[in-house]
């Protein structure tokens, strides 16, 4: 049994990087149980340090054992027989000090059990009561540990010390045995600290790697979003006017040469806006040098943009100043009235779009975009829908609301409130 019990759901834990043989082999095991060496047993190899204490636990239970011993040697109420058996048991429980670690219940309890017996046994049963604290929860603790202090005045009754009155003798063995357990727990303890200190380490280096994940999968939607917002309408400029070239070969010169200018400065915008995100991508932060992002003041510029592109685009702008409104709210209605238009004209091609934008400080700002029915079948267009799936995250970041959906007479109406304080 472990000494502190491990949690499943806890994150993974780093190899453990220190001088392995300055610890004891139960905390490298709980710090790296991967890593950990485990002996011909399963359980992890001693250290240099384990070797250490079991040597030291070996010496100084067979030194008090014969300090027993001659103890018992020389008592003439003690029977030659009672020596014999007291000192071959004796030299029993030191040997057992080598099990210490895989059974420290199993032994304590025996030990405990054969201290009115062995007199020479006392050592290797403070030993065990120091183990058994080390490596396990103090009911064990306080079971097996309370049975030997109930013990102490029976067996020094039994087998009284010749050198020390009775009640010096109880005392004395009972601080023993509580400064023994107590020792025991102590270093329980400390282990502990550092097996929860090493876990909270842990788990905050695991929070601090999600917080940085989730930042950049924050920062990678934000930039989609952008992408698809800016890039999305210069696409589809593109393609109103390159299908014009195609299926119109009567065209005249003049109507060729307009389309082909406006295909050329969309296809400049479009690569502007996607080297100055894809600078955003390789830097890691935005470029303050770059193009002012678009706010509600460039709405007549979109609008005319679509005009030229051969919309049918009414616009209805009911705000006095539109230079009052908040950047970051006019940047955001801005990107909903041109995602409208975008998708006016890729799901209703040829019918007449409508920009309805109202609103006051303290009101709020309404956009409303809507268009009639096709006239026809429109092909169906891949990927359709993120847009507004990305329009609707956006108007909530801003603190308001975006709805969408078709209306009863076949068109589609895009609404949207945002906050103007």
């Amino acid at each position: 049994m472990s000494t502190v019990t491990n949690d499943s759901t806890a994150p993974q834990a780093p190899a453990f990087t220190g001088r392995r043989w300055l610890f004891p082999s139960a905390v490298i095991h709980e710090l790296d149980a991967d890593g950990a060496s485990p002996g011909r047993s399963g359980r992890p190899r001693r250290t240099a340090r384990d070797w250490a204490v079991d040597i030291t636990c070996f010496v100084l239970s067979a030194l008090i054992g014969l300090a027993g011993a001659e103890t018992v040697s020389g008592d003439p109420a003690t029977p030659h027989g009672l020596a014999v058996v007291d000192q071959t048991l004796g030299a029993l429980a030191c040997a057992a000090i080598w099990l210490r670690r895989r059974w420290p219940v199993a032994l304590a309890a025996a030990l405990t059990a054969l201290g009115p017996i062995a007199v020479t046994a006392g050592g290797a049963g403070l030993v065990a009561l120091f183990t058994l604290a080390v490596h396990r929860p103090f009911r064990y603790v306080a079971w097996i540990g309370g049975a030997s202090l109930a013990l102490i005045p029976l067996v020094l009754w039994l087998r009284p010390e010749p050198d020390l009155p009775y009640p010096a003798a109880v005392v004395l063995t009972a601080l023993l045995t509580l400064s023994a357990i107590g020792w025991g727990m102590f270093v329980r303890s400390k282990r502990q600290l550092m097996l929860s200190l090493r876990d909270r380490a842990r788990r905050a280096e695991t929070e601090a790697r999600l917080r940085a994940e989730q930042a950049q999968r924050l920062a990678r939607e934000a930039i989609a979003r952008e992408m698809h917002d800016v890039l999305a309408h210069r696409l589809t400029l593109l393609s109103v006017h390159a299908g014009a070239l195609e299926f119109r070969p009567d065209a005249s010169r003049e109507e060729i040469a307009r389309a082909a200018g406006v295909i050329r400065a969309s296809a400049h915008e479009a690569l502007q806006d996607l080297r100055e995100i894809i600078g955003v991508l390789r830097a890691g932060e935005p470029d303050d040098a770059g193009r002012p992002q678009p706010t509600l003041g460039a709405l007549d510029t979109l609008v005319a943009e679509s005009r030229q592109a051969g919309m049918k685009v009414t616009l209805v702008h009911q705000v006095a100043d539109p230079s009052a409104v908040p950047a970051s709210v006019g940047r955001t209605a801005y990107r909903i009235a041109q995602e409208g238009l975008t998708n006016a004209r890729k799901h209703a091609p040829g019918t007449e779009v409508t920009v309805r934008v109202s609103g006051a400080p303290g009101d709020g700002l309404t956009i409303i975009v809507t268009n009639p029915a096709p006239d026809g079948d429109v092909p169906h267009v891949p990927g359709s829908g993120q847009g507004l799936i990305g329009l609707t995250e956006r108007a909530t970041l801003a603190g308001g609301r975006l709805e969408h959906g078709p209306r009863a007479d076949g068109g589609f109406e895009v609404r949207a409130w945002l906050p103007w304080g």
